[in-house]
Formats: structure tokens, C-alpha cells, sequence
């Protein structure tokens, strides 16, 4: 049989999907039956790859969109798979990452109307009256297919949305009935089914916006995710470097600009200070940026004019944002720099300024760097500082790091020092665990790189790390996991102790937040999938533990999972 299952796996495979991250259930009989059809045939279907847990599916599927830049399938069971999605596609939403969900619905039939009307008692309880409606407020698109007749259009009109500006993840629903429905096979012209083509600055825009910069004593780029498109990044370094201008980073998702250029002013997270680039600087250019300061703390001069360019300036789905920009634009990041290069190929650039400013700035840069590297010394604990110095002597450009420190983002991003666009990324997102899902993801998307996993404690924990680490076993996809273990959640202490820093909590020795003594990480993704397994406790152990994790994923083909004891919170 032809039928609707058998349509949008076709679907799929013509958009380009090449993995469908599943957690199957009374749904999905069409489909099981249709990729057994596949197999037995040898038809060009997506890989399926069984997921225990729908948010490691999920997080499976983001990692695999960061690393490749291709959107995959998320398969789930009605409304209780999309309800255990939970934080992941908060992440997707935040992040402005591809991801195709598809979910089972309850059969809509009683009687055996329909082959896949109702025959279990679960799928009455299962009915609810707004399915989509759990995920709405995240998807860029989301709609019922209500026959299979035309499901191949539903399924690229939202891989449409999907991969247009801004990026993100999408939902389809399908009932049972309607995934055994036989249906004729349609031809789709994929031509008709591309992305919206990326906006660009209005030429007065441009005008502009190249006046203010070679006007500026002081001109600095502030972005958080720009690194997404390697061709930002390049658009960007050519523009600061031929001007002068600094960069900094905030709350930065991707290697937006190379950290070993004297233009690179570091990063800002949530420190209660005002950075001090942003306070001298008399011109500020935000570019990809969902938080660019934290006003409370750190913002740039009252009189300094703000350009801002995003292909979302509005932040549609945040009820709360602003900043007092002089000049907005919905733009995309490559698109709008390069139109601001062209621009300066024809202009007067003062490179006596120019060079003048460069001197600073390398004065600057040369303080940071003996600054940070003087955090790094080992000492007679093991600190966050040294343990990051450690990884990043082992990273290459055939590796790729995922990152989700929480409260040791500043101190990763620092002591990482990346300089290759596409080499280092975060979720994007705040919902914990998104790790170890993403690094599956990864592998799967780059089978001849080696990824690092790096978060805390409570992050590792959230991950799922059971069903992490059977699945990096059984999908081949070994990968090296580094848990920063300071034996609690730091984050909520010091956001408490920011509110109330004479307050009661600040004198408690229990506030809820520590796990002392610590579950055993290593020996859970070693039970669950043989995974090298080590405890850290001690300086002088780090780097042959370190050694032995690259010779378990690179030459033993497994994962390994180092947990490292650093300060207690």
C-alpha cells in the first residue's frame, strides 16, 4: 500500500531529513509499517533513531541542526510525547533552531469506521481538546494534517517556516486514521518550497549606518548569536578590522568573532558591573542579539546612538523588550555586513585613526589575555579556570564543543578562547539538559568529528543521562562528556543571594540546592551505555583522565564521561 505514512516519510526524505529521532507509540502503526515497507524494499527512507526520552530526542535533533544546518524529524506520541518535549522546545524556540515535530493524535473513530479507528483503552484518555495548543506559544508553525492527500505540502510548507528567518521549530499533528489513509503518490516541485530569501539594509540604511561607524572614535559590535552563519562571522571580522571596531560578546550562543583578535573586548553574562567597552564606546551596533546588556547593571551612555540589526528586531515573542535604538532594521547579519563592506570599498576611511585605535586595543588585549591566563595556573584544587585551559589544549578544528555551563558560561567561553566559527555553540535556549542529547546529534551530523559535552552538575542531571548514554551506544556515536561538579545548582544561590545579599539566606548552610554527596555520573553512563567512566578529585589527575576520555571516543568507539569535582558551591 501507498498510504499517507508512506507519503510523509517520501516527504521527509525530499526535504532532506536524514533522521527521524523517535519515541514510538499507538500512533504510529502507518509509520512502523511504511519503514519496515522501506526496508524490505529498499526505498530511501530517514534512519530511525529510538529515543527513550522525547527530550533527548529533541535536543538529538537541535544538536544535529546546530552542527549541519539541516533540519530533522522529531517523532512523538500524541499528547503526552509532546507535553515530555518540556524544556527542549523552549531551547529550539529560543535558539532559532529547525526542528520538525511530528506527534500521533488519538484516533477520531470508535466503531472500526476506518482502519486505525480506536481499539486500546488509553486512546480515550489520550484525547484532549487542544494537542497543539501545548506547544503553540513555541512553534513558528504548527497545524493538524487532516488527510494524507495532501500531506507532502503540509510537511514542506512547514519545513518552510522552518528554515525561514527567524529560524525555528514547527509542529504537525496527525490522527491514526489519517496516517493508514491509502492516497495517491503527488509530485512536489521542492523549487516552490524554499526559504524566504534573507533581508538586506535599505540603501539609506546602509548610507547610514557606514557614515556612523567612520565617524566613531570608539565604534563596538555587540552580538550574541551571529555565529550561526559562518558567513556573519566572516562578514563581520573583514568589517572590525578594516574600521577598528570592538566586539563584545553577550550572552553569546556561537563563536561570533575570533577570540585571538585585539578587537575582541571578551564577554558579558550576568555580572553586576557595567562593562566597561560598552561604557566608552560612542557608538554601538547590536547585531544578533536577544539580551545585549542588562540595563540594571551595564549600558551604554545615555547620548551614544544604537543601531540594531536582527531578523526579528521586535523579539515577537518576548511581552518584554527594548532598547533605545536610534535605527532599527530587520536584516540578516551576512547579508547587511557585507552590503556595509561594499559600501566602504568606495569610502575614505581614516586609517591614521584607525591605527591609532588598533594600539590601544592591542595594549588592552594583551592585559586580558595575561590576565586569564594567570587563572588557568593549577593550584592545589582543581578550579574551572584550569580544568577549561586543560580541554581547550585538546580541541582542534576536527572537534565540536557544546557548552552549557550555567554558572561557569563566563569561564568557559574565556578559558575556551575560540576562534572558528561553527566550533563552539550553546543551546540558546535556558532549559537544562540539552547537552548530552545535542552531542548525539552532533556526532550524527559529523561521524568523523570529535565532540566535547561540557556543563555542570545539575545540567548533566537534567539530561536524561540514562537514556543519553544508551544511546550513544547503541547509534555509534561515542562523544566526550565533562561534568563540572561543584555538587549543587549554583545558579539559584546566586541569583538569591543578587536579591537579598544580607538576607537570611545568605547566612543559611542549606538553601536547597546542593546534591552532597553527588550521585555517581560516571558510573551511570557507564552502566547505561559502557561508557569510560572517571572521578576527578584532584589536580594532578586531570589531564591523563582527560587522555584517556579522547582514547575511549577516538580509538575505542565509546563514551566517556569525566566528572570533575571542583570548589564546592
Amino acid at each position: 500500500m501507498y498510504t499517507a505514512s508512506t507519503a510523509l516519510l517520501e516527504a521527509l526524505d525530499e526535504a532532506g531529513v536524514s533522521h527521524i529521532f523517535a519515541n514510538l507509540g499507538s500512533d504510529h502503526p502507518g509509520i512502523v509499517e511504511a519503514l519496515a515497507e522501506a526496508q524490505a524494499t529498499g526505498r530511501s527512507v530517514p534512519a530511525l533513531v529510538t529515543c527513550p526520552n522525547e527530550m533527548v530526542a529533541m535536543s538529538a535533533a537541535h544538536g544535529f541542526a546546530q552542527a549541519s544546518g539541516r533540519a530533522q524529524c522529531v517523532l512523538v506520541h500524541v499528547e503526552c510525547g509532546t507535553q515530555s518535549l518540556g524544556g527542549a522546545v523552549h531551547n529550539a524556540a529560543k535558539g532559532r533552531v529547525p526542528v520538525l515535530v511530528v506527534a500521533g493524535s488519538s484516533p477520531f473513530t470508535q466503531e472500526g469506521e476506518l482502519r486505525g479507528s480506536r481499539n486500546e483503552f488509553i486512546q480515550w484518555i489520550q484525547d484532549v481538546s487542544d494537542q497543539r495548543g501545548l506547544v503553540r506559544g513555541y512553534m513558528r508553525y504548527d497545524n493538524e494534517i487532516r488527510t494524507g492527500r495532501n500531506i507532502k505540502q503540509m510537511v514542506h510548507r512547514a519545513m518552510q517556516f522552518a528554515y525561514s528567518d527567524p529560524k525555528g521549530p514547527v509542529y504537525l499533528m496527525a490522527a491514526r486514521e489519517v496516517l493508514e489513509e491509502e492516497v495517491p503518490r503527488v509530485e512536489t516541485d521542492l523549487a516552490v518550497w524554499q526559504p524566504i530569501a534573507p533581508g538586506a539594509l535599505p540603501p539609506e540604511g546602509v548610507e547610514e549606518l557606514t557614515a556612523a561607524l567612520l565617524a566613531a572614535k570608539r565604534p563596538l559590535v555587540v552580538t550574541s548569536y551571529l555565529g550561526r552563519r559562518v558567513a556573519a562571522v566572516e562578514q563581520l571580522t573583514k568589517l572590525c578590522r578594516r574600521l577598528g571596531v570592538m566586539v563584545l560578546e553577550s550572552v553569546p550562543n556561537y563563536v561570533n568573532f575570533p577570540h585571538d583578535d585585539a578587537l575582541y573586548q571578551g564577554c558579558q553574562w550576568n555580572e553586576p558591573r557595567q562593562n566597561s567597552a560598552l561604557a566608552e564606546a560612542d557608538l554601538v551596533v547590536v547585531i544578533d542579539s536577544d539580551v545585549p546588556w542588562i540595563s540594571a547593571h551595564s549600558r551604554p551612555g545615555a547620548e551614544v546612538p544604537i543601531f540594531h540589526i536582527d531578523v526579528d528586531p521586535l523579539k515577537q515573542a518576548m511581552p518584554l523588550w527594548y532598547i533605545a535604538a536610534r535605527r532599527v532594521f530587520r536584516a540578516d547579519a551576512a547579508t547587511a555586513l557585507g552590503q556595509v563592506n561594499a559600501r566602504l570599498d568606495t569610502a575614505s576611511i581614516d586609517a591614521a585613526a584607525v591605527a591609532a585605535r588598533m594600539a590601544v586595543l592591542r595594549e588592552r588585549f594583551a592585559q586580558r589575555r595575561e590576565a586569564l591566563a594567570a587563572r588557568e595556573a593549577p593550584g592545589s584544587v582543581l578550579t574551572p579556570e584550569y580544568l577549561t585551559a586543560c580541554i581547550r589544549a585538546r580541541v582542534d578544528e576536527d572537534c565540536l564543543v557544546l557548552v552549557e555551563g550555567i554558572s561557569n558560561y563566563t569561564v568557559m567561553i574565556d578559558h575556551l578562547a575560540s576562534t572558528r566559527p561553527g566550533g563552539m555553540f550553546t543551546s540558546g535556549g535556558g532549559s537544562l539538559g540539552w547537552n548530552g542529547g545535542a552531542a548525539i546529534g552532533a556526532k550524527l551530523a559529523h561521524p568523523e568529528k570529535t565532540v566535547f559535552a561540557l556543563g555542570g552538575d545539575g545540567c548533566y542531571m537534567f539530561s536524561q543521562p540514562s537514556t543519553v548514554h544508551w544511546m550513544a551506544r547503541q547509534y555509534r556515536t561515542p562523544f566526550l562528556q565533562i561534568v563540572y561538579n561543584n555538587r549543587g545548582w549554583k545558579s539559584p544561590k546566586l541569583s538569591a543571594l543578587a536579591v537579598h545579599p544580607d538576607g537570611f539566606a545568605s547566612r543559611a548552610n542549606e538553601i536547597g540546592v546542593t546534591f552532597d554527596p553527588p550521585a555517581d555520573y560516571a558510573g551511570i553512563a557507564a552502566a547505561a551505555g559502557g561508557a569510560l567512566g572517571l572521578t576527578v578529585k584532584r589536580p594532578e589527575e586531570l589531564e591523563s583522565a582527560l587522555d584517556a576520555g579522547l582514547r575511549a571516543v577516538r580509538q575505542e568507539g565509546r563514551a566517556a564521561v569525566l566528572d570533575v569535582w571542583l570548589p564546592h558551591l
